[in-house]
């Protein structure tokens, strides 16, 4: 099946990646983490990096003429699970029921010293 990567303009990217890549009636979002426009990292709590980590997704999900509400799986990765609750609390505001399937799992580092990384999958119709 045909792959197309869907690049937003002005969004950062930090390596030899697509932002997101559409096959068939999925689009897969690379994980993203809560930096600027020019990959600084935005805030220092888990709270306001899970925000931000959100708004970059979004701004993916628009280039590819898709919403939160399209996406049906998310990975979650932290660099401390006593975050967990924290971000957990912002993840919730961004959701209808029924919520994306997720996992989320504690890693050692993420790039930049961010505290949160999340990928998504979405479906297109």
């Amino acid at each position: 099946m045909p792959r197309a990567a869907i690049s937003p303009k002005g969004m950062f990217a930090a390596g030899p990646y697509s932002h997101a890549i559409r096959t068939g009636h999925l689009v897969f979002l690379s994980g993203k983490t809560g930096t600027d426009g020019d990959g600084k990292l935005l805030g220092d709590s888990i709270a306001e990096q899970t925000k931000q980590t959100f708004a970059n997704l979004q701004v993916v999900l628009q280039a590819a003429g898709l919403t939160l509400d399209h996406v049906v799986k998310c990975n979650v990765y932290l660099t401390n699970m006593a975050d967990f609750a924290a971000m957990n609390a912002v993840y919730t505001e961004h959701f209808a029921d029924p919520k994306p399937a997720r996992t989320t799992v504690a890693v050692v580092a993420l790039p930049g010293g961010a505290k949160v990384e999340i990928e998504m999958v979405a479906e297109a119709k």
